[in-house]
């Protein structure tokens, strides 16, 4: 019976009946060894009634084996696998070693893995126990953070218990904590009494209750090193009673009492980390051990066992008897346990085992963990992978052999997010093979890091230099180099190397696949936009497009939606962008979501989509801050304090100060130009709807990119001519010009009518801007503020004429589209405008303004677009249940009934 802990125990059974009742919660309960952890939540099991409770444990023996805790906690409910969306469930497969495939993403298994606990909710109360969190495998661990971040309005309880350490995966970052301390005195000799029926002397209680600290293990442990003399105080007791080292310490006496079989039978349970009797039982064949050195063990208390399972009764004892036991002893053991797996089919423990028994290089060794690391690897389990191929490495008798496994493991280091140890270990690759086609691959990893963490402008030389060196011997590889140098070329990184004229082949020839011809052609497009050559960069890249729906690599449709981008062609950057961004969701890829998620923004803000910016930019957010990857919060932050600024919401400060935080704090590699740019721009923005022309003018003249000034092109010579700088306005125009007459984009050439028309003089009598120009031009367009704008300025410029008639009707397009995209600062200016023409602006009416959080506005567009429940979860990777939730808020905040009638709403 558990003493004590009253408070713990009335909130974890109030966090379960809100569990019961559709209200998922996560708490970690946190505390030192022996503190009563376990105890708690047993206690809670006991009281969970009808509830499913699925339970696993950390083991630190088993942190290399990638998902296996997960697989058990997650084996009671495995029958309903075959209900989970196809790629799901095999990811699961994959993961759980029931079948080879692809490479999987980690993030697919996670995404399975709260589809299966939601699913489970559905028939039942969920009740997930973790315990010794803190020594999870970093795959598990990864998979049950993210379904802690996800559960909504589920009936999951999802408990962990760990230990306070900095040095595990388990980093639980924004989940409740109930963190344990010793018992109060009372609770303390409450124990004392019940575990010895009398207590002991009064001084011997307090003594004891001192120095544990009222830690219940320590508190039943430590009597039973007492003699009965010192217990009722007519000895003295010994001068230090040290909290976790003494009671380590009792384990590890009483198990040095034991016969010598009996010791060897607890080191053998110690290091199994498959806690199976029929193991155990075959590794102590091999050593010479008999059952009645199980059942000794299991007698001495130190041991627990039933009829299928086997486990030292405390992760103390495991620690004291493998610390104390000798090199020999240890090896001795792994040999068996290597040789009792193996024979059970459990190939990568047994690796493990054999690896931990090796006293040397061993070429066997080596090729059997290079196997689990590949296994590892193709099951997104990147941490594992990383430490087997490393240990591999180590092992090698063969020094060809050490270069590509030390490079296997810098992969996963980067794809687990340890960026310095992939850096050493690239390091360390590089110093031992000379070979061209591996140093290309160690310089594609090398230049992939630099991108996203490093120096953009390293990562251009490095893809340049390294192209260069495989173009003879492996085009494809230095192809997809060249195209990733020349992409990054127009976001600013130019390191002033260049590849050789024809050191690539860029002609399609009719044996090319649809990538290759895609890639060839991307490069062209990009090598010509570098160069300023714009129409014939159109022209390629219209061939890269058309085979651009037949390319399944969602890198490739990410630089194609990138090389849309800087071309200007709207449509083209959206659908390849929103095809990445679908291709990865299917997938489980989130690092390709957050890319795409940040992308799309583009073509969401230019075409007046400014909810669908919102939404986009929030996920990302909660994307990158739930994989801890601070760095990749920066783009939508700046995506959000850009909005905030348009629409003039009172946030942006707060937005502004949280993304210069970022960008002080973590290097951008590749996106810190457009990150700066973004920001630029909303700072101009801002200054300009506070009246601040001339800072408008300086945040939107230090724009360095050249798509991301086109895109604010309106913006900024508006500020420029408000400002009294006209010159400076004619010069940003003529700039787009030239791009605009090469490229026929109509947005393009609606910019420049609009440029030349806020830049034109008094000019004859009779003469007008060429507003009518912009706005023809516009209605072959889809930028809907930009046509705001142009319909603003010609309004104003008409009224100024004193054509006020004419102007109206100008000035109340521009009204309503600034309206409908809360652009408040615009539509402030263009209320003002109309009344000074004679006309009182129509206020809005609030009611038909629908405020909903990003995650309801996301349910409502999913739903409004004729997805099912079911498909709108498996979209932004919730719970049916919680999609549901969210829907009957947007139903009530909107008054409707019907998804017929939500897909008629204007929402934001």
């Amino acid at each position: 019976m558990l003493v004590g802990r009253q408070r713990e125990r009335e909130h974890l059974a109030e966090l379960l009946a809100r569990a019961r009742h559709g209200t998922a919660g996560v708490v970690v309960v946190r505390g030192e060894p022996g503190v009563g952890k376990s105890a708690l939540l047993e206690a809670l099991v006991a009281q969970a009634g009808d509830a499913l409770v699925l339970r696993t444990q950390g083991l630190e023996v088993e942190t290399p084996l990638a998902f296996a805790a997960l697989h058990r906690l997650l084996l009671p409910v495995m029958r309903l696998r075959d209900g989970l969306p196809a790629p799901q469930a095999r990811a699961l497969r994959i993961a759980f070693g029931e079948e080879d495939g692809p490479a999987i993403d980690p993030f697919l298994v996670a995404i399975a893995t709260l589809s299966l606990l939601t699913a489970s909710a559905e028939e039942s109360l969920v009740l997930c126990v973790v315990e010794d969190a803190h020594w999870l495998d970093p795959a598990t661990a990864d998979a049950l953070l993210f379904c802690t971040r996800r559960l909504g309005a589920d009936r999951v309880l999802l408990l962990f218990s760990a230990r306070d350490s900095s040095t595990t995966s388990f980093r639980p970052d924004g989940i409740e904590e109930l963190v344990l301390s010793g018992l109060p005195p009372d609770e303390a000799r409450a124990l004392l009494s019940q575990r010895m029926g009398t207590a002991p002397a009064p001084e011997v209680t307090e003594r004891l209750i001192a120095e544990t600290g009222g830690n219940p293990l320590a508190l039943l442990e430590l009597p039973t090193e007492l003699s009965a003399d010192q217990l009722d105080g007519s000895a003295p007791l010994p001068t230090q009673l040290h909290l976790s080292t003494r009671v380590e310490r009792a384990f590890l006496d009483r198990s040095r009492l034991l016969p010598t079989p009996v010791q060897s039978l607890l080191l053998l349970a110690a290091i199994d980390d498959t806690g199976q009797l029929t193991v155990v039982r075959d590794a102590a064949s091999t050593l010479g051990l008999d059952e009645a050195a199980l059942e000794a063990a299991v007698a001495s208390g130190l041991l627990v066992s039933d009829d299928v399972s086997v486990a030292v009764r405390h992760p103390l004892v495991r620690s004291a008897v493998y610390q104390a036991a000798t090199g020999e002893q240890r090896r001795r053991v792994h040999r068996a346990l290597a040789g009792a797996l193996a024979g059970h089919g459990d190939t990568d423990r047994a690796a493990w085992h054999r690896a931990a028994a090796a006293e040397g290089p061993d070429a066997d060794v080596a090729a059997a963990l290079e196997v689990v690391g590949s296994r590892a690897e193709r099951r997104g389990a990147y941490a594992s992978a990383l430490g087997a191929y490393e240990r591999a490495a180590a092992l090698s008798t063969v020094t060809s052999q050490k270069a590509p496994l030390t490079l296997a493991a810098a992969r996963n280091a980067w794809a687990c997010g340890q960026t310095e140890r992939a850096r050493a270990l690239l390091a360390a690759a590089r110093r031992l093979n000379p070979d061209p086609l591996l140093l290309s691959g160690i310089a594609r990893l090398r230049g992939r890091i630099e991108v996203n963490l490093g120096s953009a402008t390293d990562a251009h030389r490095i893809f340049v230099e390294a192209a260069q060196a495989v173009h003879v011997i492996d085009p494809s590889r230095a192809l997809e180099m060249a195209v990733a140098a020349a992409i990054m070329r127009t976001y600013g990184a130019d390191s002033g190397s260049s590849l050789r004229a024809g050191d690539i082949d860029v002609e399609v020839t009719s044996g090319d696949t649809p990538r290759t011809a895609c890639l060839k052609q991307m490069l062209v497009a990009m090598t010509l936009a570098a160069r300023g050559d714009w129409a014939e960069a159109v022209t390629a890249l219209a061939v890269a497009i058309a085979h651009g729906d037949s390319v399944d690599d969602v890198d490739v449709l990410g630089n194609l939606g990138n090389a849309a981008l800087q071309l200007g062609d709207d449509d083209a950057q959206h659908h390849f962008y929103a095809l990445a961004l679908s291709r990865a969701r299917e997938a489980g890829a989130v690092m390709v979501v957050i890319y795409a998620l940040q992308r799309l923004c583009f073509g969401h803000l230019v075409a007046g989509d400014w909810a669908a910016v919102r939404s986009c930019a929030v996920e990302a957010l909660e994307l990158g801050t739930g994989l801890r990857q601070r760095a990749l919060t920066a783009p939508p932050l700046a995506w959000l304090a850009l909005l905030a600024a348009l629409q003039g919401r009172d946030d942006f400060d707060r937005l502004l100060a949280d993304v210069e935080e970022v960008v002080e704090a973590y290097p951008l590699g590749i996106l810190t130009d457009p990150v700066h740019d973004l920001t630029r721009w909303a700072k101009g923005a801002h200054a300009a709807a506070m009246g601040d022309t001339f800072g408008a003018v300086h945040h939107l003249s230090r724009l360095r990119l050249p798509a991301i000034a086109h895109m604010a092109a309106a913006e900024r010579i508006d500020a420029a001519v408000r400002a009294g700088e006209p010159d400076l306005a004619r010069e940003w125009v003529d700039e787009l010009a030239v791009f605009a007459e090469a490229t026929g984009r109509p947005w393009a050439l609606a910019t420049v009518a609009y440029g030349r028309a806020m830049t034109a003089g008094s000019g004859e009598a009779g003469d007008e801007p060429p507003f009518a120009a912009a706005l023809a031009h516009h209605a072959h367009a889809d930028r809907a503020y930009d046509k705001a704008r142009t319909h603003l300025a010609y309004g104003e410029w008409l009224r100024r004429t004193q054509r006020r008639v004419d102007a109206r009707g100008h000035l109340r397009h521009a009204l309503e589209i600034f309206g409908d995209l809360r652009a408040d600062p615009l539509a402030q200016r263009a209320a003002a405008e109309l009344r000074a023409s004679g006309e009182t602006a129509r206020k809005r009416n609030p009611s038909t303004l629908v405020k909903l959080t990003p995650m309801e506005l996301k349910v409502a567009q999913l739903v409004s677009s004729g997805l099912s429940n079911k498909d709108v979860a498996a979209q932004i990777w919730v719970s049916p249940r919680t999609v549901a939730f969210h829907l009957r808020n947007v139903f009530a905040k909107t008054g409707v009934s019907s998804r017929g009638e939500l897909a008629q709403l204007e929402l934001s």
